[in-house]
């Protein structure tokens, strides 16, 4: 019994690894191509900036992948093991079914325990620096604030032009400097430059090579030097404060916000008109709408936890659905495991849309997807296991 589960769990994790792999880069590839390469092709980040954002992207889209993929697996596993027989042979030779299946129940509650830790710790921790680092990236990036074949006014005192901009590096640049009155004093020329920022400054800096610097006040050369440097102040807003949206934070956060929203009371002025009816009232009112500021914070903590359990229900419903299917195919199984994806977020996505609306219990909504999908699995696995 040993070696069969040995054998079944290395089958589970080979295919687990396959499929998670898939779906983290399919849902990378839209995140990806929507916000980084964007950036990338015009000049606004670069090669290191993008793959920081990738690695930052991961745990976030695996908290998507992961359950996905445990579907997946187990749909193509027992849905191989159905088609070739080797489910019927050992059935033959007296093996119960759930007794088989066992390890990769045992597989789906690490797996949770894992998606427990990304979704409620790593996912929105990364989340929240995969947007900082753009927000930084907007600031630090004073290659962005330049383009090429145009006269920029940004900088007070200068007008610039640059004939052909390469991320950082740039030719052809004249540079006009301007008195207080905006009548042009000066003109450099520089066949090269290298684009430097300093943010905590509020600075542009420009390395030029090959200068030359023209007084057009009285029309004559003034310099001429193999390298400088010219600096230009740059006056960008000022980085706000990050609003840390429900859904960026950890679950302590959450529960911390949670505690915070509880802690609200108003005080009531009771007026001699009023009976004790009338007050009892106002309480239940004010109660409400209590419930209405504190739902949504409920909502995003009970996804948090009811989504870690998704491993769980997947896999109850993945082994009898994959023994029933009797395919070998993988896009049969793929394409079997997104419908009941699908049906699964459907749940999730109705109960975030109710999170405004506390009288239908939008937090327990949630969880209802993992009791259908654990209950059913169950009953199937069961009337499998007896051959029905």
């Amino acid at each position: 019994m040993k070696t069969l589960h040995l054998y079944l769990t290395r089958q589970v994790l080979a295919t687990l690894v396959m499929t998670v792999t898939v779906f983290t880069f399919v849902l990378l590839l839209g995140n990806v191509l929507k916000e980084v390469l964007a950036l990338l092709v015009n000049g606004q980040a670069t090669l290191g900036l993008v793959f920081e954002a990738i690695a930052l992207l991961i745990p976030f889209v695996l908290m998507f992948a992961l359950p996905m993929g445990m579907l997946a697996a187990t749909l193509l596993v027992f849905g191989r093991f159905s088609a070739d027989q080797e489910l019927t042979a050992l059935r033959a030779s007296g093996v119960s079914l759930v007794a088989l299946v066992t390890p990769v129940l045992l597989l789906s509650v690490v797996a949770s325990c894992l998606a427990a830790l990304i979704n409620m710790q790593v996912a929105p921790q990364c989340r929240v620096a995969y947007k900082k680092l753009f927000f930084r990236a907007g600031l630090e990036r004073a290659s962005s604030l330049v383009v090429e074949d145009c006269f920029m006014d940004d900088f007070p005192g200068y007008v610039v032009h640059v004939g052909r901009k390469d991320g950082t590096n740039l030719e052809q640049v004249l540079i006009y400097e301007l008195d207080a009155e905006r009548n042009v004093q000066g003109r450099i020329h520089a066949a090269r430059a290298k684009i430097l920022s300093d943010v905590a400054s509020r600075e542009v800096r420009l390395q030029l090579f090959k200068v030359h610097i023209y007084d057009l006040v009285n029309f004559r050369s003034a310099a001429s030097l193999e390298e400088t440097t010219k600096t230009f102040q740059y006056n960008p807003p000022a980085e706000p404060k990050l609003n840390l949206g429900l859904s960026h934070m950890t679950f302590l956060q959450l529960r911390e916000k949670l505690r915070e929203l509880e802690k609200i009371t108003v005080r009531l002025q009771p007026a001699q008109r009023l009976s004790g009816e009338e007050l009892r009232a106002q309480k239940r009112q004010l109660e409400a709408l209590k419930e209405d500021l504190t739902m949504p914070v409920r909502v995003q903590i009970h996804r948090q936890i009811a989504f870690s359990f998704a491993s769980i229900g997947f896999t109850l419903i993945g082994i009898p659905l994959g023994i029933r299917a009797h395919r070998r195919e993988t896009s049969a199984g793929i394409a079997m495991a997104l419908i009941l994806v699908l049906v699964y977020y459907s749940f999730i996505f109705i109960g975030q849309s109710l999170e405004t609306r506390p009288e239908l219990a939008p937090h327990l909504i949630l969880w209802l997807p993992n009791f259908i999908f654990q209950a059913v699995g169950a009953v199937l696995l069961w009337r499998v296991n007896r051959g029905l």
